[in-house]
């Protein structure tokens, strides 16, 4: 208990703390994000601000914790500074959006896998070389996933900041009740950091924390569904309670590649207006009250997530089965809400010589 405190306390304050100089920064080098058809600012935005929620959790995590829970800390770390480097470079127009989801994501995942965190799906399922195989291949794909599902969330002020800091608050209660300090510690880290940032971002935003902050609490959210350990849950209920508490950023990944894979659009490869929170905002909800229903939404999926742990697997299953069908009902709301569509790129037409 005492680790969770003091890394969420000294999270918390460096994140507010340091957000004042980092916005300043960005301003310095010209790292700001201008209004464009797909946002939803109207004045240039300072970006970096994911820097001090970077800087925010690295205090924390090292100085409550120690021993071997910090040498494993490290190793986390090095995968979330790869994220977040690749994050900024895209930020900065320096690196195309494909390195993001195919080299630089699948590579901190495989740090991970160095580091011996991995998904314990199918080697309790299958055992031996093939277990662990089968869980690799579930770890890359884990990782890649939530860190491109936050990458796109952060696309209205306070919305990344926000999920991120409610599941945070779930992982931390699961870990503490089931005695895993080192979860506990950075998922305390993630939430003041987290929270800390709000002060900052919640609309009217003052600094936007840009792709190296959104992929950096990405990937942090993946690792702590990985190190999540539910010893006395039934194994269904232990791998699903992490993929319930990340249902928010899961509930819009599924919309948006539901919605612009039925449209002919490339899921991660066309931003627009057409998220959750987009389409919420539209039905007349503003763009605090979409926010704050997100956070809502992460809440009770959060609340599932630590409901389900203390159930039996015919339980699970009913949640689970609950859970597909809330997703289910909630693409097909709001894909009948108003948003605003995106154009298929059309190759240029020849120009006629009269």
């Amino acid at each position: 208990m005492p680790a969770g405190l003091l890394a969420f306390s000294i999270a918390l304050v460096a994140s507010v703390f340091l957000t004042a100089p980092v916005r300043a920064l960005a301003i310095r080098v010209g790292m700001v994000d201008l209004p464009g058809p797909r946002k939803v600012h109207l004045q240039p935005i300072p970006l970096l601000g994911g820097l001090a929620i970077y800087a925010a959790v690295v205090i924390a995590a090292l100085f409550s914790t120690s021993g071997p829970a910090r040498s494993q800390i490290f190793g986390i770390l090095a995968g979330a500074t790869l994220v977040a480097a690749a994050g900024v470079l895209d930020d900065r127009g320096w690196l195309h959006h494909q390195i993001k989801l195919f080299v630089a994501m699948p590579i901190a995942a495989g740090i991970l896998l160095a580091g011996g965190i991995h998904a314990q799906v199918f080697s309790v399922l299958v055992g031996g070389h093939t277990g662990y195989l089968l869980d690799a291949a579930l770890t890359v794909l884990w990782v890649v996933g939530i860190t491109a599902s936050f990458s796109i969330l952060d696309h209205m002020d306070g919305l990344c900041a926000g999920v991120a800091a409610v599941a945070s608050a779930f992982f931390a209660t699961l870990a503490l009740l089931h005695g895993q300090t080192l979860v506990t510690s950075l998922a305390a880290a993630v939430l003041g950091a987290g929270a800390g940032f709000l002060r900052w971002n919640f609309k009217p935003a003052k600094i936007f924390m840009g792709d190296g902050g959104a992929m950096f609490l990405g990937f942090l959210m993946a690792t702590l569904g990985l190190k999540l350990r539910l010893e006395q849950a039934d194994h269904l209920s232990a791998w699903l309670a992490p993929v319930l508490i990340l249902g928010a950023a899961i509930f819009d990944t599924a919309l948006v590649t539901f919605s612009r894979s039925r449209r002919g659009l490339l899921p991660f490869a066309t931003p627009g207006k057409d998220h959750a929170a987009h389409r919420l905002a539209n039905l007349g909800l503003g763009q605090r009250g979409a926010v704050l229903t997100m956070y809502v939404v992460g809440t009770f999926a959060g609340g599932a997530g630590v409901l389900v742990s203390y159930l039996s697997r015919r339980g699970a299953l009913l949640v689970a089965a609950l859970a597909f069908l809330c997703i289910a009902t909630g693409i097909a709301f709001l894909e009948n809400a108003p948003y605003e569509r995106q154009r298929q790129k059309t190759a240029p037409q020849p120009s006629s010589v009269a």
